[in-house]
């Protein structure tokens, strides 16, 4: 019993970075802490006594683990998540969201390496073998080495997979997944963002807005906002329809970088999460999935927000 107490302090001091991998490679937070347990339970069966390098074992364990439920989406022809959104990917991921000021040790071990949200939109779109390969080596630098025996390639394999992954990553994520490094300035950014909807300042809205921005919003199966919209005047165009939110947003850290949480009733009704590149908001993503945001526990009082 000792023995077994011992393990499993042990693998409590990995499993957040085991979380951060699996979500990274799943979109959902419930399949990621499904995919650790797994992790937790073929370490029983092995024995920790067994293991020379725990946290190399169990970071290649768990990517195993979804790597096979990544396989298993694809076998049951079904996308990821259920279903797919508008435009043609899997539903939006899972969010990481936490206050936009107090220091959140899960959404910092979920938001290390600063993959925001609309980057891990862009990872769900590889298939199994690439988003393994790429979030294990560019976001965890694991070796090629270890990655090969993994997807059942060998080593220079691996790291074609992860080019092209790269590849497909820098493309789709070309207007600006990768945001300004100032939170500061970006959150001013999105203050300015909200300022001008609330106004109905078009005019403010384009300035803010890059030319190729996209709003991609996710309400769910047959959800009426579930949509995507491409270009800086439709999203201001449907951004000045957020002015009867106002009084409602409240700032939170979404994926670690800018986002707000819209809340009546004691709800969140939806979490939009920003990307702010150049000084321009580059993408919107929107959850508004009433289930999923019950589902992710994502609620006012989590969030410190006192409405009212």
């Amino acid at each position: 019993m000792r023995e077994l107490f011992s393990a499993a302090r042990r693998f409590e001091e990995h499993r957040p970075r085991l979380r951060a991998v699996a979500h990274r490679m799943l979109g959902s937070v419930g399949e990621a802490d499904d995919a650790v347990q797994e992790t937790w339970l073929r370490l029983e069966r092995t024995g920790i006594e067994n293991i020379d390098d725990l946290g190399g074992w169990t970071t290649t364990v768990t990517a195993r683990v979804c790597l096979n439920m990544l396989r298993s989406r694809e076998q049951r022809r079904e996308e990821p998540l259920e279903t797919g959104g508008p435009w043609g990917a899997e539903r939006l991921p899972d969010p990481v969201v936490g206050s936009a000021a107090a220091d959140d040790p899960e959404s910092a071990a979920l938001t290390a390496d600063s993959v925001g949200w609309a980057l891990m939109v862009v990872v769900q779109e590889l298939n199994p073998s690439e988003r393994v390969a790429f979030v294990l080596h560019d976001l965890f630098a694991v070796p090629y080495a270890e990655i090969g025996p993994l997807v059942e390639r060998g080593e220079d394999a691996a790291r074609q997979l992860a080019s092209r992954a790269r590849r497909r990553v820098r493309e789709q994520g070309s207007r600006g997944a990768v945001p300004d490094g100032d939170p500061a300035r970006r959150r001013r950014v999105v203050d300015a963002f909200f300022a001008a909807a609330r106004e109905g300042d078009i005019d403010g809205l384009l300035s803010v807005l890059h030319p190729e921005v996209v709003l991609r919003s996710d309400g769910g199966v047959r959800g009426r906002y579930t949509t995507r919209i491409t270009g800086a005047a439709d999203v201001a165009g449907q951004a000045v329809t957020f002015h009867r939110f106002a009084p409602f947003v409240h700032p939170v850290s979404v994926n670690g970088a800018e986002g707000v949480v819209v809340t009546a009733g004691g709800r969140v009704l939806s979490v939009m999460g920003f990307v702010v590149a150049g000084g321009r908001i580059t993408a919107i993503d929107v959850l508004a999935d009433p289930d999923r945001l019950a589902e992710l526990g994502i609620t006012p009082e989590a969030l410190g927000i006192r409405e009212g």
